[in-house]
């Protein structure tokens, strides 16, 4: 593409865009129907750690949330667009796919919790994006990264508390616990050490992205002020 002039697709893009905010409305609005009675039923450390917790339909969810990445195009539209590809967009996006390959594999009850928390911050993002791109000018964007982290916050506490309950009851047993969980070692393991990196790097992208432009702001008001009083 060098030497190229970048393309837009802006009509294509919206699609792309509306897409997933959509359908990551109607996969979150699956697994909460099928969630939910469970947490009512059985209480919440259940629906975390029993085996009975991953259901058929919880899986074949978790499959086409896994499958159907279709924000991996995000990596294509900025690639022919000829914007930058930042470190954090590109491990994110490929590391989430393994990710949910090793829960897939590990058969971890705990993970529709992060999913679902996922999905939620999708239907936003990707509904900030779709409107972006039809021009409007959106206020919350530093509040949808706040979000982001919120999200890694909650994720962590979860799966830490999963991963903990597990190795307590099975090495730890004179340990305090609730019980045991399901999901292999491996899993846990994995999971508990990628989101945790989730959650430094979004925390270095928001000092980054805002803290920059309030001091770029701060920069241009003075400027101006001082302007103002010279004239």
């Amino acid at each position: 593409m060098r030497g190229s002039k970048p393309y837009r697709f802006k009509p294509l893009f919206m699609l792309h865009n509306f897409l997933l905010s959509s359908g990551s409305a109607l996969l979150l609005a699956l697994m909460l129907e099928e969630i939910v009675p469970i947490v009512w039923e059985h209480g919440l450390f259940y629906a975390i750690c029993h085996n009975d917790a991953w259901t058929p339909r919880m899986e074949t969810y978790y499959i086409f949330n896994y499958f159907v990445n279709w924000e991996l195009f995000d990596t294509v539209f900025l690639v022919v667009k000829k914007k930058p590809l930042q470190f954090l967009h590109v491990f994110h996006h490929t590391a989430t796919a393994v990710l949910c390959y090793t829960q897939l594999n590990g058969r971890t009850s705990v993970s529709w919790v992060v999913i679902t928390l996922n999905l939620f911050v999708h239907v936003l993002m990707y509904y900030y994006y779709f409107m972006t791109a039809a021009g409007y000018k959106i206020w919350w964007k530093k509040y949808l990264t706040t979000l982001q982290i919120t999200q890694f916050v909650i994720d962590l506490f979860t799966v830490y508390f999963a991963s903990y309950s597990y190795f307590s009851a099975t090495y730890w047993p004179t340990w305090p616990t609730m019980g045991s969980c399901a999901g292999t070692e491996g899993a846990a393991i994995f999971g508990c050490a990628l989101l945790t990196s989730y959650l430094f790097l979004f925390i270095a992208f928001y000092k980054a992205t805002y803290k920059q432009q309030g001091a770029a702001r701060a920069v241009k008001t003075a400027a101006a002020s001082v302007a103002k009083k010279t004239n």
